[in-house]
């Protein structure tokens, strides 16, 4: 049998599940880094995904607690879209994929992992990201940890910024 050895990935397996909405919580915290939350404006805010489905995977989120995108006012809907495509361009600069899925996963019938908060994940994708690895082995190779994931996404935010600034 073969190995794929990923040590890093422990301190996700032992961890304590949070209490709370990650949602709710992590913003309250004000430890952006640590919490991997990339950009928030006033009402909504991007953060990368702890457990992501490829290298880079954001979710925008509202800061009002509601699972159901008809209960978000349109401020609201209009500032987590503006995350959304921010998260977009930051990727697209940072990663330079070949596409993108962006959507929501609505109830945990839709496969929504955290149902009572609406979120949007946006997911980069690369041709022939999917592989045997996921298909045959079930098994997900990572390419770079989060925590450097965040500084080159966090180092193209910023660069986007220079660059919207000189516009």
């Amino acid at each position: 049998m073969e190995r794929l050895w990923a040590p890093w990935r422990v301190q996700y397996i032992m961890a304590d599940q949070p209490e709370g909405c990650i949602f709710c919580v992590k913003p309250k915290e004000n430890r952006d880094r640590e919490n991997l939350i990339l950009e928030r404006d006033d009402l909504a805010f991007i953060m990368l995904n702890a457990y992501p489905y490829n290298n880079g995977h954001l979710m925008a989120a509202p800061y009002r607690h509601t699972g159901d995108i008809s209960d978000l006012n349109d401020d609201e809907i209009l500032s987590v879209m503006r995350m959304v495509k921010l998260g977009k361009e930051v990727l697209a600069k940072a990663f330079s994929p070949d596409g993108f899925n962006i959507g929501i996963n609505m109830g945990h019938t839709a496969g929504a992992g955290i149902a009572d908060h609406i979120h949007i994940h946006i997911v980069p994708r690369w041709n022939g990201d999917t592989n045997f690895m996921p298909v045959i082995a079930d098994t997900k190779v990572m390419p770079q940890a989060l925590c450097d994931t965040y500084d080159q996404l966090k180092k193209a935010l910023s660069d986007l910024k220079g660059d919207n600034l000189q516009e």
